[in-house]
């Protein structure tokens, strides 16, 4: 079989976009190939099967990778195909991916790679990029894993909505949490948690399931979790607010990202017509991340 391999430089802000619409489309062979000193510089790899591919195809495909793009004011550059040999294309995108400190204390492991010495010191979650659901590397994520950073996690129960890889879930147990129950609407995203709690060894404190915020509310059995976390589009965070009670204690606190600036005043005004007080309590580029607790 010969392949092409569809080569585009990404900014931050479209990496779970165009993952994700890859993945929709039936293309499962991704990367995402950056260095850790030069977040912004992104280039997002695919591999496609050749007989699959003709040009008709492929002119689709650019297409609808570029509306992906509008509604970030950007315009997706342009993108280079080339041909390959029949090859092991797991090890090609294998080799695209390296360890990813984040913050002061965390460092995102592919699971076929070694802790570089240099970052010997860190909590390390190890991922599988395979499953293209958040690998930590998106503003989003990051933001997300360095506020807990900033928290004292020791004991806390988690509930994580929306869990994708998992990531953010396991980056609260490194970190000191207890228990995390998370919950996702696709299924592919629920495999990926489950298999990646597996590889941290952490399946015995983290709990997977299938669905939104009921699901999560049934596993975590009438007691509410301390803290909420939320890696999901503002407009879904609006449309789940009026149940966020029946997932975190009265005392708890929410971390809500996946929401770009300028839509946390209207996101502000939902919550506080259901009770929440908000904070946004930083950003990255466009990207920001909300705090949220119970008014009193």
């Amino acid at each position: 079989m010969a392949w092409w391999r569809l080569e585009l430089a990404s900014a931050p802000e479209l990496e779970e976009s165009l993952l994700w619409k890859l993945t929709a489309l039936g293309i499962p062979r991704v990367a995402i190939q950056h260095r850790p000193e030069t977040p912004r510089q992104r280039t997002l790899l695919a591999w496609l099967p050749e007989s699959d591919w003709p040009p008709a195809e492929r002119q689709h495909l650019e297409q609808a990778l570029g509306a992906l793009a509008e509604p970030f004011g950007l315009t997706l550059p342009a993108i280079s195909w080339s041909q390959q040999a029949d090859e092991d294309w797991s090890l090609s995108w294998k080799q695209h991916w390296q360890a990813d400190p984040v913050g002061e204390r965390l460092l995102i492991l592919p699971a076929w790679l070694d802790c570089p010495e240099e970052h010997r010191q860190r909590l390390v979650i190890c991922m599988d990029p395979g499953s293209a659901f958040g690998t930590g590397s998106h503003p989003t994520t990051r933001l997300c894993l360095e506020a807990l950073e900033g928290m004292d996690l020791a004991g806390l129960r988690v509930a994580d909505l929306g869990c994708g890889s998992g990531v953010l879930g396991l980056g609260a147990l490194r970190l000191g949490a207890l228990k995390v129950a998370a919950a996702d609407t696709d299924y592919l995203a629920v495999r990926a948690t489950g298999d990646n709690a597996a590889l941290n060894g952490l399946s015995d404190r983290l709990e997977v399931a299938l669905g939104s915020i009921e699901v999560l509310e049934d596993l975590l059995a009438g007691q509410p979790a301390d803290l909420l976390l939320c890696n999901i589009l503002a407009p879904v965070i609006e449309a789940l607010c009026p149940s966020f009670a029946s997932v975190l204690a009265p005392s708890g606190v929410g971390l809500l990202s996946g929401l770009l600036v300028d839509q946390a005043p209207n996101l502000q005004q939902a919550l506080a017509a259901q009770g929440w007080s908000s904070e946004l309590s930083a950003q990255q580029s466009q990207w920001g991340l909300m705090k949220i607790r119970r008014v009193t």
